[in-house]
């Protein structure tokens, strides 16, 4: 006899969140590390800090950043280096659908 409301095989649902869970890269590791970085393709980092080199995805999080790292610095939008405006991305290759795989 089983337990309560325990099933007994995994859903079709299960299976395919597993498979895409396993198989799309998340942005961790040695694999995301260009993506984080921003050189590749631009990558999810859009701003570098001129001071420290850290980069960031947005002005806001740059600012929370630059305010936390370097108070006595005033913060000037207009010195950050733009990682995005030197690379152009490769419109050839399909998209990825709302959670980073691509299915179809």
């Amino acid at each position: 006899m089983t337990g309560k409301a325990k099933p007994k095989k995994h859903t079709a649902k299960e299976l395919a969140a597993k498979l895409d869970a396993a198989t799309t890269n998340r942005g961790g590791g040695k694999a995301g590390l260009s993506d984080r970085s921003g050189h590749d393709k631009g990558g999810h980092a859009k701003l570098e800090c001129p001071l420290c080199k850290v980069t960031a995805p947005d002005i806001k999080s740059m600012q929370i950043h630059h305010d936390a790292r370097h108070p006595k610095i005033p913060f000037d939008e207009s010195k950050l280096n733009n990682l995005h405006a030197s690379t152009v991305a490769d419109t050839s290759k399909p998209k990825p659908g709302i959670r980073g795989s691509l299915k179809k």
